[in-house]
């Protein structure tokens, strides 16, 4: 299938919260711009909501119990041996999966 370039203009704090908004949900601009018009079009309407969970307040506590969480769980499937490198590694190559 041959691809095609869409071009729009958008106030730029809007592009900005649309961008992060897009990376909550797990996907880029593009890819809901394209899950959009495939609903529009197969539809015929504005099919649907797309939404976020509210973002929960991030406190000390609960940070030290996600904390220790991942370790238990990084104990319970033998990863905690992983060292920093190991660790970055695994974001870049989440990070690259996601783009």
């Amino acid at each position: 299938m041959s691809q095609a370039t869409f071009s729009i203009r958008m106030d730029d704090a809007l592009k900005k919260q649309f961008d992060t908004l897009c990376g909550d949900f797990g996907m880029t601009v593009s890819t809901a711009i394209n899950v959009f018009a495939r609903a529009v079009v197969r539809e015929r309407r504005i099919p649907f909501e797309i939404s976020s969970p509210a973002k929960p307040e991030i406190t000390r506590e609960g940070a030290i119990r996600a904390f220790n969480r991942l370790r238990s769980s990084a104990k319970t499937n033998g990863l905690q041996g992983m060292t920093l490198k190991d660790i970055n590694e695994e974001i870049r190559l989440t990070r690259t999966e996601r783009s």
